[in-house]
């Protein structure tokens, strides 16, 4: 459904008055089969909506390929986007005008007749919990409605694949929840194919068959979840003892069977393979030696680790804002199947790590 060989975008900032040559992405390889949920996670900087832009043709590429539900997103960018849906960040409903003439308008915009669209439209208000919402304008609905209502306009023309920059940012734990459900509908009930930016390693998990990370404009690893895990080097043991005295002698008996073991206050930290089976003989070893614990803890490896093993930060200091600065004549959505590209700009090709 997806395919990127050799992606890279460039754009030029100023420094007072030198300019400078900036890589957002550099060298991307991507592959997306059809019916999958990825999760697309990055930093701030990274190169993360700059992909998605170049992948949904609102970008032209400074060089490599991509081929978007069967068409060259070059060659064919209205092809591409008659067969995408696309949901931004930022969403794309105007604050008066009413939501169902929204839709309607939108439909008409990929071909659709006005009845048809109108049609569709009321199936997504019922599928997508907007009783109701018909004659309401957008400014007057709550956030969780609103990304509802995003979403509705990226389906109403039925596309194979729909890509979604971070949906549930800035909505409450409830609507998060709620809209969690609906996207994965889209893949069980319509069969459709999800692309999926966040900055939320918790909606990643639970949606995606598939992780890709990107740091620094190059994809840096594309695994299952669970595979990703794996790779962190076994899970993290936190001892707290009584005694600050005898955190030195914890630390010691834990560094038999961990790595990276680290003292704070009197906790001794470190990971350790297969943790079920390494640490109880441990803890009775603690015991007979008369150490006592104030507490201790098992934490599998998470997202966030793998993150923070990949790129040497955490998703979670990189906030939830956009991420990548917009390139000179960049557009903010794809109005219509027909809008105009900006020209190819550099034709270097440095290779990335495939996806």
């Amino acid at each position: 459904m997806i395919q990127a060989r050799g992606l890279v975008q460039t754009f030029t900032t100023r420094e007072g008055r030198a300019k400078k040559e900036v890589r957002a992405v550099d060298g991307v390889d991507l592959d997306v089969a059809e019916g999958e949920v990825v999760g697309f996670l990055g930093p701030n900087g990274a190169g993360k909506t700059t992909t998605l832009r170049m992948l949904t043709t609102l970008l032209r590429p400074s060089a490599g390929t991509a081929t978007v539900a069967g068409f060259d997103v070059v060659r064919a960018p209205a092809e591409v986007r008659r067969r995408i849906g696309y949901v931004s960040q930022s969403g794309s409903t105007g604050s008066f005008a009413r939501a169902g003439d929204e839709i309607v308008d939108h439909g008409m915009l990929y071909g659709m007749s006005g009845a048809d669209a109108r049609r569709r439209g009321r199936e997504l208000f019922e599928q997508l919990d907007l009783p109701g919402m018909w004659t309401r304008q957008p400014r007057s609905m709550s956030g969780g409605q609103r990304r509802r209502l995003d979403i509705a306009m990226g389906l109403v023309h039925d596309p194979t694949l729909v890509f979604l920059d971070e949906p549930t940012t800035g909505l409450d734990p409830q609507a998060r929840a709620n809209l969690w459900q609906h996207i994965a509908g889209l893949r069980t009930e319509r069969g459709a194919t999800v692309f999926l930016t966040t900055h939320y390693l918790d909606e990643a998990d639970t949606l995606s068959d598939r992780i890709v990370v990107i740091d620094h404009g190059r994809i840096v690893a594309a695994d299952t979840s669970d595979n990703l895990k794996a790779q962190v080097a076994g899970d993290l043991v936190d001892l707290e003892v009584v005694d600050p005295g005898r955190v030195a002698d914890v630390a010691a008996r834990l560094g038999a069977i961990a790595t990276g073991v680290e003292v704070e206050g009197r906790h001794a930290r470190g990971r350790v393979p297969r943790a079920a089976v390494a640490v109880p003989p441990l803890l009775r070893d603690l015991a007979v030696a008369g150490t006592d614990l104030a507490t201790f803890e098992v934490r599998r490896p998470t997202l966030d680790d793998v993150f923070l093993a990949l790129t040497g930060r955490s998703l979670r200091d990189s906030g939830a804002a956009s991420e990548d600065p917009d390139p000179p004549g960049s557009a903010d959505s794809p109005d219509s199947p027909d809008r105009a590209d900006s020209p190819t700009t550099d034709t270097s090709r440095p290779t990335g790590v495939r996806a």
